[in-house]
């Protein structure tokens, strides 16, 4: 086939799939809608905010409530994959209090292998969380996401 024919039945093609048509400057002009850039909305709910959490007990429910609907909407998370991570928080909020951070600090990892293994992004607010509460290293937070985490398993029973 001649090199101009070729290319004239190039141009007559539509693009494919992922793939826009080249526009004089070079660049790739995605017809399906903007996909990338900023658009000043928020990616994904707002974090947690773990002072709140801590002082206010209808502000952890309301993020519960949050994050069950969230998991309900996006993911396939199981009754028993919740469980297992709750009961990691339990045994992580037992131990000694020198050994606490650590303990939370292999949960964190904990979990986001399961959010990564499962496609669980409903539960990535709660791995921020987890950083927070990690960070900070007060007793009361580490309480205060474990009743996170027990009224997520409740909720979404």
């Amino acid at each position: 086939m001649p090199p101009e024919q070729e290319t004239r039945n190039r141009e007559n093609r539509p693009p494919r799939e992922g793939q826009g048509r080249p526009r004089e400057d070079g660049r790739r002009d995605d017809r399906r809608g903007d996909r990338g850039g900023d658009r000043g909305r928020p990616e994904g709910p707002p974090e947690i905010d773990l002072d709140k959490l801590i002082s206010d007990s209808l502000y952890l429910d309301n993020q519960a409530h949050g994050i069950v609907s969230r998991m309900r909407d996006m993911d396939s998370a199981t009754k028993s994959q919740l469980r297992r991570l709750y009961n990691a928080v339990r045994r992580a909020n037992r131990a000694p209090e020198n050994e606490r951070q650590h303990e939370f600090v292999m949960l964190r990892a904990r979990l986001a292998y399961t959010i990564a293994r499962h496609s669980l992004r409903s539960l990535d607010q709660i791995e921020k969380l987890l950083l927070q509460v990690t960070r900070k290293n007060d007793s009361r937070g580490y309480e205060r996401f474990r009743d996170l985490f027990e009224a997520i398993v409740a909720y979404n029973e």
